[in-house]
């Protein structure tokens, strides 16, 4: 039995009635209106950040009960244990490349460049970082994958938990042949009756954005951003780079259509920039990959893995982040701290999509270990909703050409609208 595939049109994923304008143009009107709220009446948009954190509660409730069961259907249809391996391991291979060629680029060039040299930050009290500034247990990190209790897993959202068992359940389900048919039928119900909680869900988001862009403005205001004005600045340039020089770069390698791809999913990129949340995109990007030509049994498998393994945009932030504070606070970056930065960061940076404030627990516990003040990441702290902007969109387009790039290399991609009888996963080149 095929994949649920849903609806053909866009209508499942995203609001897109005629009677509406586009995605992107709703996004940018609520942008508008939003910015306009909160400099108009400051204080009424001081109190309507819970609508937007209304509408991220909504698909952080869909999430789980969306990933479990494309993970397990996923695994379960694949044709062996062979393919499910290589699979995972062309998957975790193309992550840790991608990844490890940005942070040595990020780190080198800032490195090189002596950005923050000429940039004073003040001293600040590291308890503003209260609660988050805790180093990473290696060891302790790798228990965690395994839950003890998988219902428990469930309902705190551990995802890599979650990926952990629902990949053995789904290999066991393939072992066990006929007689997981009816658990199939079951779990390929549930998917597709939570595409369609997410796609009512999703159409709330232009309201999700007023809310969210009228309280930041209102909140933060402009002034906090002078002083950090620099790293923002960079910080965006660098994301732009990447997304229009190394992501292209490694679509034409494995002759992938980038931009077409780009075009395909770029209101959702823009949905995830405004709202700051990979999560409200994933099932959206899933089905409309499926529309461009990615077979769902590769995104369903890629895509959550990938939004804790290749966090293309939160791998730029650390490089540039520990840069930037060692010659803001005039620590030398000698050749030897810049190598244990650059692998501090490939190994921090990998299954921290399900920690409260990832990158901020990263950057602390890469400033432990290099030897940086933890004042420095209480510092950055004023800019973050800024550039967690940035950093959101640019890990969704990473995971997104990820999935294209996999589905290329095993044969399930196809023109779009033409995979209705995409065939047995088969290895080839990239």
């Amino acid at each position: 039995m095929p994949v649920p595939r849903g609806r053909t049109d866009e209508s499942q994923d995203l609001p897109s009635r005629r009677r509406f304008p586009p995605l992107w143009a709703q996004i940018v009107i609520a942008l508008v209106l939003g910015v306009l709220l909160g400099f108009l009446a400051p204080g009424f948009s001081e109190h309507i950040e819970i609508v937007g954190e209304a509408f991220i509660r909504l698909i952080q409730m869909s999430l789980i009960p969306l990933i479990f069961p494309l993970i397990v259907l996923a695994i379960a249809r694949m044709d062996s244990a062979k393919t499910l391996g290589r699979l995972a391991g062309k998957s975790i291979l193309y992550f840790e490349v991608v990844t490890t060629v940005i942070v040595v680029c990020t780190v080198g060039v800032a490195a090189i460049a002596g950005f923050g040299s000429d940039v004073h930050l003040p001293a600040r009290d590291a308890a503003d970082t209260k609660g988050i500034t805790k180093s990473l247990d290696a060891g302790q990190f790798i228990l965690d994958i395994i839950p003890k209790n998988i219902f428990s897993a469930l309902s705190e959202g551990n995802l890599l938990a979650v990926l952990l068992f629902a990949a053995f359940f789904g290999v066991a389900l393939a072992r066990i042949g006929e007689k997981a048919q009816p658990v199939l039928n079951v779990l390929d119900g549930v998917a597709e009756a939570m595409f369609r909680v997410v796609g009512w869900v999703a159409r709330l988001a232009p309201i999700a954005v007023i809310a969210y862009v009228a309280y930041n403005t209102a909140h933060y205001g402009w002034d906090v951003l002078l002083d950090l004005a620099l790293f923002v600045v960079v910080f965006y340039a660098a994301c732009v780079l990447v997304l229009g020089l190394i992501l292209p770069v490694v679509a034409l390698v494995c002759r992938v259509p980038y931009f077409r791809m780009l075009a395909k999913v770029g209101d959702l990129v823009l949905l995830s920039f405004v709202t700051r949340s990979s999560e409200v995109v994933l099932a959206p990007l899933i089905a409309r990959l499926e529309r461009f030509g990615v077979s769902r049994r590769i995104s369903s498998f890629t895509m959550p893995l990938g939004y804790s393994f290749n966090a293309d945009g939160a791998t730029i932030y650390e490089g540039l982040a520990v840069v930037f504070l060692a010659n803001a606070y005039g620590i030398e970056l000698t050749p030897g701290r810049l190598i244990m930065a650059i692998l501090v960061l490939m190994l921090l940076t990998k299954g921290i999509a399900g920690i409260p404030s990832a990158s901020v627990v990263v950057l602390f516990s890469a400033a432990t270990i290099i030897g940086l003040p933890a004042q420095g990441v209480a510092i950055l702290l004023a800019v973050d909703f800024v550039v967690d902007m940035a950093r959101t969109a640019l890990n969704v387009t990473g995971n997104a050409l990820a999935a294209t790039v996999i589905a290329k290399s095993e044969k399930a991609f196809l023109p779009e609208n033409t995979q209705s009888s995409v065939g047995p996963i088969g290895p080839t080149s990239c």
